[in-house]
């Protein structure tokens, strides 16, 4: 069933991924700047290994399911989803994973943005600790949120940086 979950997270990425391109084109047709593509790579690699790994350390390493811990795990993941998705409805046809900001454009301040600068980071940040704990992928958990840290360093500031534009 573990493995389920993670095929349909990975088909839930392809759907962003399908909206972020279509909400990407839209923002450039309408003068959107796009910014920091340069580490776009790492990203999707970094987020597409993430998911291999969560199967590789199961399988491999023969992690067991611990309900006391996969259960929690498992919502965490889903009340990451509904918070992610949450974002996308909110932020509409500007959200997309690439950083493309429109001039003259508002920030956006209702939903989840009404109270956090960057909701979908914590999403992130959670699915990260939660999916793989699903089913005791201790070892991916850890990985990918110090991988992860990283990334996000790089790319708040990148984004932060972009909004003073807009």
């Amino acid at each position: 069933m573990y493995y389920l979950l993670i095929l349909a997270v990975g088909l839930e990425r392809l759907v962003e991924l399908a909206v972020s391109n279509s909400n990407a084109a839209w923002s450039l047709a309408r003068g959107g700047r796009e910014f920091g593509r340069g580490h776009y790579p790492t990203m999707v690699i970094l987020h597409s290994g993430f998911l291999i790994a969560c199967v590789a350390e199961v399988w491999l390493l023969h992690r067991p399911f611990l309900g006391w811990l996969g259960w929690p795990m498992l919502a965490l993941a889903g009340l990451s989803q509904a918070l992610r998705w949450w974002c996308v409805r909110t932020l509409g046809r500007r959200w997309n994973t690439r950083v493309i900001v429109l001039r003259d454009t508002p920030l956006v301040q209702g939903g989840p943005y009404r109270w956090l600068r960057h909701p979908n980071y914590v999403a992130v940040v959670l699915e990260g600790v939660a999916l793989p704990l699903v089913h005791t992928a201790w070892l991916t958990a850890a990985v990918f949120t110090l991988a992860n840290a990283a990334l996000l360093r790089v790319r708040i500031r990148l984004e932060n940086s972009a909004l003073g534009y807009a």
